[in-house]
């Protein structure tokens, strides 16, 4: 049988809804999807974009109703997209369906509707009381982020051998890899703490990790900036890394088309697009790369299967 997916609609001013209407012929083959959405939202944004709804496009009501403004900041359409994912979640918590996949929101109109989170990941946090991780990759490069929105000056003070050791202990038993890198904060990996000390706490996280899992599955602290060289990503695809664009701009410059965000250490599966919501050519006629999408959905019907 196929999975049940909920599909949060992401940030309706932006190219979430195109993706999903030019998306259903193909994602249809291989899962059902639900599209947390509502007819008159559904109805307009099809109007703008001038693409037809297909008959068996399926939707689970998600309530609210406002101008779609495209390519604009928006208090209601920010407040929707989160509504949308709320809906998700319940559906996939309840066992309604299967996985969520979620469609690009827009933090800033999530700041304006006064929504105290800065993506999803810290919303599935909350909800579900849990150290959710955030991964983003695809099959020949994977990212987990130790730190994620938050200030880069803050970042230094977040690195402690407590709480490093248990992202990493968490990180492989959502991963099950043999081969995982965790890369240095500082210049050199601080040249043996000549850049800086944090790598003293990196080491022990590493080594503690070690010892708890009875295996040597974490290498580290390495280099920052020859961790993503090609001879390297031969040996390991799996990095861990200490702030968000540390991991996610080289990722980006290899495989920005391809690659998805997964949420791990949860009781329930979520997989996303790894791009944003692209106002710049939201209704214009513009075609999009779907790839990253379809991509997600794949990882989210894998995860379900080896569940």
């Amino acid at each position: 049988m196929k999975p049940n997916i909920a599909i949060s609609i992401g940030d309706l001013n932006g190219i979430g809804l195109q993706i999903a209407l030019q998306s259903h012929e193909k994602i249809k083959k291989f899962c059902n999807p639900i599209y947390c959405i509502n007819k008159k939202l559904l109805a307009q944004g099809s109007k703008l974009l001038n693409i037809d709804i297909p008959n068996d496009f399926n939707i689970h009501k998600t309530k609210g109703e406002f101008e779609i403004k495209p390519g604009q900041v928006s208090k209601k359409s920010g407040k929707f997209s989160y509504d949308s994912f709320i809906d998700a979640i319940k559906l996939t918590n309840e066992h309604t369906t299967d996985a969520v996949v979620t469609l690009p929101i827009n933090k800033e109109s999530w700041n304006k509707a006064n929504i105290e989170f800065k993506g999803h990941t810290e919303v599935l946090r909350r909800y579900f009381g849990e150290n959710a991780i955030m991964m983003l990759g695809c099959k020949k490069l994977f990212v987990g982020l130790f730190t994620e929105h938050i200030a880069l000056k803050k970042v230094a003070k977040r690195i402690n051998e407590k709480s490093l050791t248990t992202f990493l202990c968490d990180f492989y038993k959502n991963v099950k890899q043999d081969n995982i890198q965790v890369l240095g904060l500082n210049p050199h990996a601080s040249d043996n703490g000549v850049l800086g000390n944090e790598e003293v706490e990196i080491f022990k996280a590493i080594k503690n990790a070690n010892k708890i899992l009875k295996k040597d599955i974490f290498k580290g602290p390495i280099v920052p900036d020859t961790a993503f060289s090609k001879a390297n990503r031969k040996n390991c695809k799996y990095f861990v890394c200490m702030y968000h664009d540390q991991g996610l701009a080289p990722l980006k410059a290899l495989y920005f088309d391809e690659s998805i965000n997964v949420s791990l250490n949860l009781p329930i599966i979520r997989t996303s697009v790894d791009h944003g919501t692209a106002f710049d050519i939201a209704y214009k006629n513009v075609k999009v790369n779907n790839k990253s999408y379809i991509n997600a959905i794949k990882e989210a019907i894998s995860l379900v299967n080896n569940r």
